[in-house]
């Protein structure tokens, strides 16, 4: 049986991520309150805005930057798109 969790951005019981996603107190905390499906949204929000700011995951002012997004994604406000974010087709 899958673990499962009370997701913190869905709002609701669902499958649980099987491993911390990110090292540390940050990583344990969302294993324990974000879904699978949660952690993808994620996922999919990160590579845009590394499309859009044209980040380098691997420079300490970029990771640092994404790290406050994903606490704000999943505990804080939210994580907003880049104003001049157009989605693909429109």
């Amino acid at each position: 049986m899958a673990r499962t969790v009370k997701c913190v951005l869905l709002g609701v019981e669902a499958e649980g991520l099987d491993k911390p996603p990110y090292p540390g107190e940050l990583g344990q905390r969302i294993y324990d309150n974000v879904s699978k499906e949660a952690w993808q949204r994620w996922v999919k929000h990160q590579t845009m805005l590394i499309n859009e700011y044209r980040l380098s995951p691997i420079e300490p002012k970029a990771r640092k930057f994404l790290v406050a997004e994903m606490e704000k994604f999943f505990f804080g406000e939210g994580s907003e798109k880049p104003t001049e974010y157009v989605p693909k087709g429109q």
